[in-house]
């Protein structure tokens, strides 16, 4: 069963082409996993620092393996001190 995300990141003003340029990096290596479905990066065109991942992942097992991948590890590491809060989650369930 498919799994689909919804991560709300958002950045330090002063972090925002720094945590930007991180982001676009994951894009580029998540699509490249044979489990990903899709992988899509979005600003907020009003709060710019505020960024949308929409995700869908073949199943939880592609899902956990992603998590385990070298450079999600080291994002999560890098882009610390670039936040403005914790990223929020959503796992949701396709209606329509």
């Amino acid at each position: 069963m498919p799994i689909n995300l919804t991560v709300i990141i958002k950045s330090k003003l002063e972090s925002i082409e720094t945590l930007k340029s991180l982001l676009l990096d994951l894009v580029q290596n998540s699509i490249k996993e044979s489990a990903c479905l899709q992988y899509d990066l979005h600003q907020n065109h009003d709060e710019p620092h505020t960024f949308i991942f929409h995700e869908i992942w073949e199943n939880q097992d592609g899902l956990d393996n992603h998590n385990q991948q070298s450079y999600i590890q080291s994002f999560f590491e890098n882009s610390k001190p670039l936040l403005l809060e914790t990223p929020i989650l959503y796992k949701t369930e396709k209606l329509g």
